[in-house]
């Protein structure tokens, strides 16, 4: 598939994603949705790349969905508009790579519920947050009022989805919505150091890290440590990332990752 919206760049074994629709804030259309769906297809299929950070172009990571393509939908048709946009945030939450959201403007409505969608976000000190859904008559489609509460609980996640508050990156922060806030000129580079930083721990806990945690939320506390008790098993014996891993700070050596 040709890519229009979205923009490809590897870095040594990082890929950034740009969403690059900034004429219209980088609203979230059906378009997006399935070039997002192929390139979660493509950088899955390249095992050289170890981490993927998503950004937008412009003033916005993403200002919502496109609410252009929205107004004329029918019942059917905007239960189908939701299907499509919780099923790519949930490939892109599945994959086995790390995925990091860049926010550098606004992330309001679909754009954070992409962000969302990732393992974790960093923000830049500009960056605005918001669930505006109920200010157009409506709710969030894309698992915001899911994802939302595991983030920050159940009073932060109501407070933002009924009143419909824009907050700022300090905020965000305060409650747990983001993890770092960079000044915005700095932005990237900090984010880029923090994916390079997790690209050189050993490549398969990372994955089973991402797996078993995400899994066990899912899950009920046993059979989350159950879980963890195979995965962490498993990175053992010889060959083993694990026994690089121990030998390597035994011999006090840098690990050599296969």
């Amino acid at each position: 598939m040709e890519y229009k919206i979205l923009k490809l760049e590897i870095r040594d074994s990082i890929a950034l994603v740009k969403i690059n629709r900034p004429e219209a804030m980088n609203a979230l259309n059906t378009r997006f949705f399935k070039e997002m769906d192929n390139m979660i297809s493509d950088v899955s299929g390249k095992p050289e790349i170890k981490a993927m950070v998503i950004t937008g172009e412009g003033k916005a990571f993403v200002a919502g969905a496109d609410i252009a393509e929205m107004v004329s939908k029918n019942k059917e048709e905007g239960t189908a508009f939701s299907k499509i946009g919780q099923n790519t945030f949930r490939n892109l939450e599945k994959m086995e790579i790390p995925v990091i959201a860049a926010i550098n403007g606004f992330a309001l409505g679909g754009g954070l519920e992409l962000a969302m969608g990732c393992d974790f976000r960093i923000a830049s000190t500009k960056a605005k947050f918001g669930q505006p859904e109920v200010s157009l008559g409506l709710i969030p489609g894309y698992a915001a009022t899911q994802r939302l509460s595991r983030l920050v609980g159940l009073g932060d996640a109501l407070y933002l989805l009924m009143t419909a508050d824009m907050i700022g990156a300090d905020e965000a922060l305060r409650i747990g919505l983001v993890q770092k806030v960079f000044e915005p000129e700095v932005l990237m580079e900090e984010v880029m150091k923090i994916a390079k930083t997790i690209t050189k721990k050993g490549t398969q806990a990372v994955r089973k890290v991402k797996a078993v945690t995400r899994q066990g939320l899912q899950s009920n506390f046993d059979v989350g440590c159950g879980l963890e008790a195979h995965e962490f098993g498993s990175l053992f014996g010889p060959g083993s990332e694990g026994e690089e891993g121990m030998k390597a700070f035994l011999e006090k050596r840098k690990p050599e990752w296969k």
